[in-house]
């Protein structure tokens, strides 16, 4: 589990690895109509008003896997089982979003990859193949993408069923890793592909927060473009605007509040 946490939060592969074993209980706190226009399978509809019959009647040694909409605020339901005592918790990265790409993708044959994304796939310890395998860090491809391809890769990527919220052993996501190589092309074709721009990482911090603190101007205006809020905090109340390592940085997100004040 995460230090400090008490839960995990884990990626679509790594929640089907924990229900393939048959013993999880799989609680999605989406709205109703939310949850009965699709769910994981097995998994049971809960609220904050019923929490309190699963954290009493369920055994703590089972392990509980918590679904939302973006998986946001599923870390909060399972901090609470967590400090219940229970020893295994996890918290769905990506929420319900995610699990149902991963869905959709598995039921579409993937394309042939092409020469380019191949060789990029190989250069970079992937095997040329399999678009969602992870290096000894826990990135994927597409973060790799992200970070140090054109455009053209990373859209062919995630036509080939690349998960979109996969994160790596830090909890940062491919959007983090393409402010990393401030390459903002792959920054709005993240964006635009559906990735959560507000994505907290191990330490509660976003790509934006990151792009700031690193006086990348650049990945801060794209992110700023696409609706990143500058005022999010941290755990410890830090936000991006406070993090800003130059003038550049910190004008162009004080413009961005100013706009959001209206």
């Amino acid at each position: 589990m995460t230090e400090g946490q008490g839960f995990r939060r884990i990626d679509v592969a790594a929640a089907r690895a924990v229900l393939s074993a048959g013993d999880a209980l799989v609680l999605d706190v989406r709205d109703p109509a939310s949850y009965a226009r699709g769910h994981i399978a097995g998994a049971e509809n809960a609220s904050q008003e019923d929490l309190s019959f699963y954290l009493f009647e369920t055994p703590k040694e089972t392990p509980v896997v918590v679904c939302c909409y973006h998986g946001n605020s599923s870390q909060a339901y399972a901090k609470v089982f967590a400090d219940m005592g229970f020893a295994q918790v996890y918290s769905l990265d990506g929420g319900y979003e995610a699990w149902a790409a991963a869905e959709r993708a598995a039921a579409t044959a993937a394309p042939a990859l092409g020469a380019a994304l191949s060789a990029f796939l190989v250069e970079n310890g992937f095997p040329p193949g399999d678009v969602n395998a992870k290096d000894k860090t826990g990135a994927t491809a597409l973060m790799a993408a992200a970070r140090l391809a054109p455009p053209e890769l990373v859209k062919e990527l995630l036509a080939a069923g690349a998960d979109l919220h996969a994160i790596n052993a830090d909890g940062n996501q491919a959007l983090w890793l393409a402010c990393v190589g401030e390459n903002v092309d792959n920054i709005r074709l993240l964006v635009e592909a559906g990735i959560d721009i507000g994505h907290v990482n191990l330490t509660g911090a976003t790509a934006l927060m990151f792009a700031a603190s690193s006086g990348r101007a650049k990945a801060v205006a794209a992110l700023l473009a696409a609706g990143a809020d500058p005022a999010q905090e941290t755990d410890l109340g830090l936000s991006a605007l406070e993090m800003a390592a130059t003038e550049e940085c910190l004008t162009l997100m004080r413009a961005a509040a100013r706009a959001k004040r209206g």
